[in-house]
């Protein structure tokens, strides 16, 4: 019983054999999982499979590498897509400072708007971070995101940034990098943060887990991500599946 909390499937990259991912992603136990779309093509196709599917959620919001290009219509219809049964959460959203398609000022201008956004509608929000920590904490204080709290998605920061988000009311997602021999800082935050704080994802099409890395990911090896988390905390795998489970559907609202 896994829950991939992260995954693409709306990505091209499944274009050819999506049925089969998902089945082959069955057959290693994942029972749930969230597609998340970031901007219109990607939010359409999510909401597509979570109405197709029983067993998928869709979360909606807008990239930061693409906030130059969101409306204010885009913000509406968003919101309106808040009230669909399988809307579980608001995202990606946040700031990512490597690429430099979108300036920074508007990155947090279209974070601010989801986060007030989220409040308004009370969901979750799912944090996408990339050499932009100090800024995306100093902006979830400061528009109280605690009150929704969220996840902060393929967690790759410190020990220290991880237990500052738990006490902002967010959970510490770990993906494939977790699963990598080289990997210092996920070790240390799956080993430091408490169980009952973490959650799994596979964010594929990208970051396939150790022996994948390198190719296309899939939601069927967000095993291999919670193998890896119950080795470093010496535990089963079922008691890091059963918990994780647990968490997500804490967090997404899902009384299953």
């Amino acid at each position: 019983m896994l829950f991939d909390t992260h995954v693409h499937l709306n990505d091209e990259q499944y274009k050819e054999d999506l049925e089969e991912v998902i089945a082959r992603a069955q057959e290693m136990g994942v029972s749930e999982m969230t597609v998340v779309g970031f901007d219109r093509p990607t939010i359409k196709k999510a909401m597509e499979l979570a109405e197709k599917y029983e067993f998928i959620y869709a979360c909606v919001g807008w990239h930061p590498v693409d906030a130059i290009d969101m409306t204010e219509e885009d913000l509406k219809w968003i919101e309106e897509l808040t009230s669909h049964p399988k809307v579980v959460a608001i995202g990606e959203m946040g700031l990512d400072y490597h690429w430099d398609k979108s300036p920074k000022d508007i990155q947090k201008e279209v974070f601010r708007k989801q986060i007030r956004l989220a409040k308004k509608v009370k969901l979750p929000i799912v944090i996408h971070n990339r050499e932009a920590t100090a800024d995306i904490v100093e902006i979830l204080k400061e528009e109280g995101a605690e009150e929704v709290g969220g996840i902060m998605h393929c967690f790759s920061g410190s020990v220290e940034t991880a237990k500052e988000c738990v006490e902002m009311n967010f959970y510490i997602s770990l993906g494939g990098p977790v699963t990598f021999k080289n990997a210092k800082k996920p070790k240390e935050v799956a080993d430091e943060v408490p169980l009952e704080k973490l959650l799994i994802e596979t964010d594929c099409p990208y970051l396939a887990p150790h022996p994948y890395r390198g190719k296309r990911n899939e939601p069927g090896y967000v095993r291999l991500v919670a193998e890896q988390i119950a080795d470093i905390k010496g535990i089963s795998l079922e008691e890091v599946a059963n918990v994780t489970t647990r968490n997500a559907r804490e967090i997404f609202g899902i009384n299953r």
